[in-house]
């Protein structure tokens, strides 16, 4: 660029500094208020924000004027739908909690309720869920037998239940839902998968009609527990169970080719239980190795919370409230991200802190009232969503139905055969494994990929938690790394443009004589100082390298453009402090393009603006390079093309 055509650049402002409790005031609600949940009650009466406040921890007060019959005889159907999974699941996730039959059909009859008064999503689905119950057997059955002492061991469920609720809905009233989100996709895809296979593995007891089994949910433990027993094997129990499989197996597959008839599907469970119950019935098979369920009690949900007393008391206390918050954290990003996908198909919002509030209060109520941990599950949503559902009024109807089974229907279920019910959880775990999902992911990002099947090798080779650990460990050590290794780039001119772009991202994009370019991707903290103070160094000896093989012009200035710099901390200031006196000393010149508000701020107050001068920052790289430009031109046309430098770095 010529002397004519030079524009004077624009200047770098520096922002007026603001009061620190403005600051402080200002950065907590971008932290915990992104949403502004307090704009709609800005210049309201007194009665009316009473109002909102309600409306917005009970959401049905909001949309229950609004409900038509129309809406109800979808409700209606759905609801009645769900409830025929409810039942045979309820059964059969409490089964493989270690906990009575009877607790899971309580489940699903009291925390449907208190969440279609407090939940924010339409199509969510309210009851237990296999993974948390796997998790309840996994770390109470450490401490506790399930079978040796199964008072105390109901007394812990229940409060590892409430536990689990009060630690969710903490989260949701203190708007700390962002933890969930260090359970990354590609953590929840293996951990699903590997919890799922745990699960299928573990009821190769029911399957094969055995009584005794490891409690250890590994695989080798669990393949050493069957084969160890072969001569207990109970042929009957196989095939039945192989057979209600078969079937469960071929209404999945008829409804996903015929989604039309979803219903068939959904109404799989609960009519391989009838079969089932009547098979055992008339043939007597309970006296032929094919185990039943029994007894279970007629009658509504008792009260808990002499239990809960128990439990608080219990020597056991420190289990149970670790097993609640790391169920309750499962539970809650299982349920959020169930509620959040559905939520997408219809066009509407939940909010991640109403659901928290609403999950959490749910399982508080339930640990109350005989329930053990619920959530959304995702196959009971589906068919909730399938079936037409319009409101949360679908969790009412299903309730209701689980009442009245409680009430009147639960003497039928003592022929169940319990084959039945592995034959229920190993048909609803199969659909967990999503290896379509693990393959996206390979082809997507091998790293995430990796995180993916650490944590189902965690979950199936370890155990559950020690999936999770390893799964969220490497997640935190993916973000430690991109923060302590931000990327850098060298830019180039973009022809006939003034943009300039990554060199490696646009071949296209030319380098400017006498100048390197540089983009740092991140913000400058502690952690990275060091690093970008080596890397910087290492581009420019590189640069020089490469301007002695060319014989271009020499390098006289070094533009770092800071346009995704958010924020920089002491440790970063002294890089910079540190990156221009190895610049002088090299004889060149340090030019900043467009550092953002924050960190001119503190640039400003650090004296680095004084010390590097103003002149040398520039709104955008475009005015750098035109700037700098200007200059190598006037400094040819008076004779002093500017300093140069030897190998020993010695100014000449």
């Amino acid at each position: 660029m010529g002397n004519a055509d030079y524009e004077c650049p624009h200047r770098v402002a520096i922002p007026p500094s603001k009061p620190f409790l403005k600051s402080l005031k200002s950065g907590l609600k971008e932290t915990f208020f992104p949403d502004d949940p307090f704009r709609q009650f800005k210049n309201q009466p007194a009665s009316r924000k009473f109002l909102l406040g309600l409306q917005y921890f009970v959401p049905i007060l909001e949309w229950a004027p609004r409900y038509t019959f129309e809406f109800f005889k979808s409700d209606l159907i759905s609801g009645v739908t769900i409830a025929s999974l409810a039942v045979p699941q309820g059964i059969s996730y409490a089964s493989l909690a270690n906990l009575p039959p009877i607790i899971g059909l309580y489940s699903s009859f009291v925390p449907p309720l208190v969440y279609a008064m407090m939940g924010s999503s339409r199509d969510l689905a309210v009851g237990t869920v296999a993974v948390a119950s796997l998790l309840i057997a996994s770390m109470l059955g450490r401490e506790v037998s399930p079978t040796e002492n199964p008072k105390l061991y109901v007394q812990l469920a229940l409060t590892a239940t409430f536990f689990a609720g009060v630690f969710q809905a903490a989260l949701g009233f203190l708007r700390l839902g962002f933890i969930v989100d260090f359970l990354s996709h590609a953590t929840i895809v293996g951990f699903m998968a590997g919890a799922a296979t745990v699960v299928c593995l573990q009821q190769l007891k029911g399957i094969l009609g055995l009584v005794r089994f490891t409690h250890a949910t590994d695989l080798v433990s669990v393949m050493r527990s069957v084969f160890s027993q072969t001569h207990q094997w109970r042929w009957e129990s196989g095939v039945l169970g192989c057979c209600f499989l078969f079937f469960l197996l071929l209404t999945r597959y008829f409804s996903k080719k015929k989604p039309a008839f979803f219903w068939i599907n959904a109404m799989a469970p609960l009519t391989s239980v009838i079969l089932g119950s009547v098979l055992v019935y008339f043939t007597n098979a309970e006296k032929h190795g094919v185990q039943v369920i029994g007894h279970l009690k007629r009658g509504l949900n008792p009260p808990s919370v002499s239990e809960l007393a128990l439990g608080f008391g219990s020597p056991y206390l420190t289990t149970a409230i670790k097993t609640g918050v790391i169920t309750g954290v499962i539970a809650l990003a299982e349920g959020i991200a169930v509620g959040r996908s559905f939520a997408m198909f219809k066009n509407y919002h939940i909010d991640g802190n109403k659901e928290m509030i609403a999950i959490g209060m749910m399982n508080i109520a339930g640990s109350c009232t005989s329930c053990y941990l619920t959530t959304g599950p995702f196959s009971r949503t589906a068919v909730n969503f399938n079936a037409g559902c319009k409101s949360a009024v679908s969790n009412i109807v299903m309730a209701t139905a689980v009442m009245l089974t409680l009430l009147f229907l639960t003497p039928l279920f003592h022929y169940t055969p319990l084959v039945v019910l592995s034959s229920i959880i190993i048909s609803a775990m199969l659909g967990l494994i999503d290896y379509e999902a693990a393959l996206h992911l390979w082809k997507l990002d091998k790293f995430d990929f990796i995180v993916c099947m650490s944590a189902y090798a965690g979950v199936v080779f370890g155990s559950v938690e020690i999936g999770l650990v390893v799964a969220v460990a490497i997640s935190l050590l993916r973000v430690l790394l991109s923060v302590a290794r931000p990327r850098t780039f060298v830019l180039g001119n973009i022809p006939n443009s003034v943009i300039y772009r990554s060199i490696d991202q646009y071949p296209v994009a030319n380098n400017v004589p006498g100048m390197l370019i540089l983009q740092i991707d991140s913000s400058i903290y502690f952690a990275n100082a060091s690093y970008l103070r080596e890397r910087i160094s290492r581009w420019i000896y590189e640069e020089e390298d490469r301007v002695k093989v060319s014989g271009e012009t020499s390098l006289h200035y070094v533009i770092i453009d800071m346009s995704n710099v958010g924020s920089i901390d002491t440790s970063g200031i002294s890089m910079l402090e540190e990156v221009k006196k190895t610049i002088d000393r090299r004889g060149l010149k340090l030019v900043l393009a467009n550092p953002r508000s924050e960190v001119i701020k503190k640039l400003d107050k650090s004296k680095f603006v004084e010390n590097i001068g103003q002149e040398w920052m520039y709104l955008t790289v475009g005015e750098a390079v035109a700037t700098c430009n200007f200059m190598l031109h006037t400094c040819k046309s008076s004779s002093n093309p500017g300093p140069e430098y030897n190998s020993q770095d010695n100014i000449v």
